[in-house]
């Protein structure tokens, strides 16, 4: 759900870039990429969505959406956050 949610975005937006996968499979991985839970988003190698309060680890995630919590982000906010990150 998140990738379809992330290409949306990326329609939305005009940008034509490939969403790559990867799976992160021991806690050792994790640490290293400073995972916060499956499903993630990194761009350029940071968590846009990330928080103190996130942990890190191999564990389900979690997001807050004006609509309270979801496993998802609204479309709104990866269309937020890819504004940002491409300067407009």
């Amino acid at each position: 759900m998140l990738e379809k949610r992330l290409g949306q975005a990326l329609d939305l937006l005009d940008v034509s870039e490939t969403i790559e996968q990867c799976q992160v499979e021991s806690q050792s991985e994790a640490e290293r990429l400073r995972f916060a839970g499956s499903p993630s988003i990194l761009l350029n190698g940071t968590d846009p969505f990330g928080s103190p309060v996130n942990g890190i680890g191999l564990t389900c995630r979690m997001y807050l959406t004006p609509d309270g919590p979801s496993g998802v982000p609204t479309l709104g906010q990866p269309v937020g956050v890819l504004r940002t990150e491409l300067g407009g």
